[in-house]
């Protein structure tokens, strides 16, 4: 049933909309000297296509900027442990600073993602969450979230062989646990608060 969005709903897509197209303007030369640099340093596409799933689990095509070789699905799975050989040297830069995360703005103004929300994860994953964490899909996706702001430094966990069962049995429950903990008191707000949080972290 169709359910008419919320006062401070309908301002936080107001928020995304404007942010976004004015983030893709004034980013513009950033944009086209990542590029360059992104074309410089290794042979493929300038964009990565990450397939995620999206609100009430509607799968979408996320923007990234490509920091890991052209074949790296290929190549091996699709998180990212400490030491992945596939991540290029311009890519290791884009993630430490999160810049690679920048197209997702494009996602944001197709209605996608939002600027603030539980960060969209791999299908492969998705399919192990249990009832109570499947709730997370009832939100937006964001390109920042009180997970992702708090495991900023995720790659650094998932080092040794047994790196994918810490991201299964650790990383992933704790980071749901947070993201369901924000959406249970999350407002306008606090929304604005987490994003200037997360561009005080691009420089910490």
């Amino acid at each position: 049933m169709w359910r008419r969005p919320s006062a401070d709903e309908a301002a936080r897509r107001l928020l995304d909309v404007l942010a976004a197209a004015a983030g893709l303007v004034l980013l513009s030369p950033l944009f086209l000297a990542i590029s360059a640099a992104i074309k410089l340093d290794s042979p493929g596409p300038v964009f990565y296509r990450a397939r995620r799933v999206g609100r009430y689990g509607q799968e979408f095509r996320l923007y990234k900027f490509r920091s890991m070789v052209a074949d790296a699905d290929r190549r091996g799975p699709g998180i990212t442990a400490a030491g992945d050989q596939r991540v290029t040297r311009v890519g290791r830069i884009l993630r430490r600073t999160k810049l690679d995360e920048l197209p997702q703005l494009i996602n944001v103004l197709k209605g996608e993602m939002s600027l603030v929300g539980p960060r969209p994860e791999d299908p492969r994953y998705v399919a192990l969450y249990t009832p109570e964490q499947r709730r997370v899909l009832e939100a937006r996706p964001g390109i920042t979230s009180a997970a992702s702001l708090a495991f900023r430094h995720e790659e650094r966990l998932l080092a040794g062989p047994d790196w994918e069962q810490v991201y299964r049995t650790q990383v992933m429950p704790a980071k749901l646990a947070l993201d369901l903990e924000y959406l249970s008191r999350r407002t306008l707000a606090s929304d604005l608060g987490l994003i200037w949080r997360t561009i005080l972290a691009m420089f910490d």
